[in-house]
């Protein structure tokens, strides 16, 4: 499937944007759809007409030839009344034991609507330390794409009935994100309950396109959050926002209109559309840009943010300040500067201790200071990935 083609010499901006979001969903190959439990179980109830219409949607897509992978809320809010409850449960346990009854029926409900167009689904329940260690991190990248060779559909959710506030992703908002980087997707499709981003509140004037790099929450009035979803319209920006920094497009469109995502791959206009950075990561930097949970901080001077932001050099003992926290050689660390803004996150050469011996030295003073070297850098670039907003590496 592709989108219409470009306009040429667009003559006013709205024509700009318009011309950018065709480029960019010119050639979809791979789509990440990730849909709110408000479309799906909106009071509590799952519903068979809403799960059946995305399936005959998706099922479609894929026999355009585009993969397609589908993150799913929808757990807790399909299972928590078998509970007793009329409202979904705030106690944790309670909440992790609505997502255990409701996952297997949300599953089941996907195996019968799905099945009903000869496609198969696969489930895939992730949590924080799937994707914070790399040999996880792999090993689920590279069952996701056994899935999809194999004609498979995927279906991920977040671990809900065993995850921790430690090992928890947060929101399926976020997690659609990180799988969009996961597989490698060209295209990131949030469907919720609203059109899009409404301009100053008016759901008669949604937001068509979102440069790089720009935040609508600073001029939008957000959507309000359903009663059964868990994030709203600020986790997806967000989450927007993260699949544009590795160079994914999303779409935040209504869940609710037939054929939405075929229509939105063929290139029709539906929804707010979030332009990507142009520059893509290599694949080790987007894990380490995705990594969710820091074992500590390196404080840099003025000289070595220079050096790392406009030459992409690597972090030398002589620009660090302090160290925050006692990890380890290996460890993944953010890095600051002296006023706490975040500059960066990398893989350390050095233990917390040993930085602290040698920050503010020369690399060729590494060897007689400690007795040993592993290498003149702290954090060496090709470990380094830069963080701050509308960088675009």
């Amino acid at each position: 499937m592709a989108s219409a083609r470009i306009k040429q010499g667009p003559t006013s901006m709205q024509e700009g944007l318009d011309s950018l979001r065709q480029e960019c969903l010119h050639d979809v190959n791979r789509v990440v759809v990730k849909v709110g439990s408000a479309v799906l179980a909106g009071e509590g109830q799952l519903r068979r007409k809403a799960v059946a219409r995305l399936a005959a949607d998706l099922a479609a897509v894929r026999r355009g030839g585009v993969d397609t992978v589908l993150v799913s809320s929808g757990a807790v809010a399909s299972g928590f009344r078998r509970l007793g409850t009329q409202r979904i449960p705030t106690n944790i346990t309670k909440k992790q034991a609505a997502a255990a009854i409701g996952q297997p029926l949300l599953m089941a409900e996907y195996t019968r609507a799905f099945a009903q167009y000869r496609t198969h689904v696969g489930q895939v329940l992730l949590t924080a330390d799937d994707l914070d260690h790399r040999p996880r991190y792999l090993n689920a990248r590279h069952t996701l794409g056994s899935l999809l060779r194999h004609g498979i559909l995927p279906i991920i959710n977040e671990n809900d009935s065993i995850s921790t506030d430690e090992i928890k992703i947060g929101d399926n908002d976020h997690l659609s994100a990180l799988v969009a980087n996961l597989v490698s997707a060209d295209l990131l499709i949030m469907l919720t309950n609203v059109d899009g981003i409404y301009r100053s509140g008016d759901s008669r004037d949604v937001v068509s396109v979102v440069p790089a790099g720009r935040c609508p929450m600073e001029h939008v009035e957000p959507a309000r959050r359903s009663a059964t979803g868990t994030g709203g319209m600020a986790t997806k920006v967000q989450a927007a926002k993260l699949a544009g920094r590795w160079g994914v497009p999303t779409i935040v469109a209504g869940g609710k209109r037939e054929r939405v995502v075929q229509r939105i791959v063929l290139g029709e206009p539906l929804g707010t559309f979030f332009a990507p950075t142009r520059r893509k990561l290599s694949a080790r930097k987007l894990w380490l840009a995705m990594t969710m949970r820091l074992a500590g901080t390196l404080v840099i001077d003025e000289g070595a943010c220079n050096a790392i932001i406009k030459r992409r050099a690597s972090l030398l003992p002589s620009g660090v300040c302090k160290t925050e926290g006692g990890f380890a050689r290996g460890a993944q660390v953010q890095i600051v500067d002296r006023n706490g803004d975040i500059v960066g996150r990398g893989l350390t050469t050095y233990s917390a201790a040993e930085i602290d011996q040698i920050r503010g030295r020369r690399s060729n003073e590494i060897a007689r200071t400690l007795g040993y070297t592993y290498g003149g850098e702290v954090v060496h670039r090709d470990d380094l990935v830069l963080m701050p907003a509308g960088d675009g590496e």
